[in-house]
């Protein structure tokens, strides 16, 4: 059975923290971020969140996520789709999509064919639609 470890293993560079782009949080991931941050939910809101009517994001902080500082500092409470970068289902259906990313990601495999990537991720997500790396 193959392993997440076969394809992926987050080095924490930050490369995907940067950005002026953000993630959107489900309220499974508001939860978690609360629980990991141990303050209130207003107080996350206010001190980390941006929200636009029913949508709640990551705030963006000098040029990258927030949570950003050498590291992810809130990692055990990041959102899932956070977890799954660079593992977005989007690479299975464009090889050049799964090229790129690959080579801005430390983590990713470097010795993996495209095939083989695509056949063990599909393996996991069947498993695990959340994937969390």
């Amino acid at each position: 059975m193959a392993e997440l470890k076969d394809i992926f293993t987050c080095t924490q560079c930050g490369y995907c923290c940067h950005g002026e782009t953000t993630v959107s949080l489900d309220e499974d991931d508001q939860k978690r971020m609360i629980d990991a941050l141990g303050l209130s939910r207003e107080e996350v809101k206010e001190k980390y969140w941006r929200v636009t009517g029913n949508v709640v994001q990551m705030k963006i902080a000098d040029g990258h996520c927030i949570f950003y500082d050498e590291g992810c500092t809130v990692h055990q409470g990041r959102p899932w789709r956070c977890a799954q970068w660079p593992l977005h289902p989007s690479m299975l259906g464009d090889e050049n999509n799964f090229k790129t990313i690959k080579e801005s990601c430390p983590g990713i495999n470097q010795e993996i064919s495209y095939k083989d990537f695509c056949r063990i991720l599909t393996e996991i997500m069947d498993i695990q639609p959340k994937i969390h790396c």
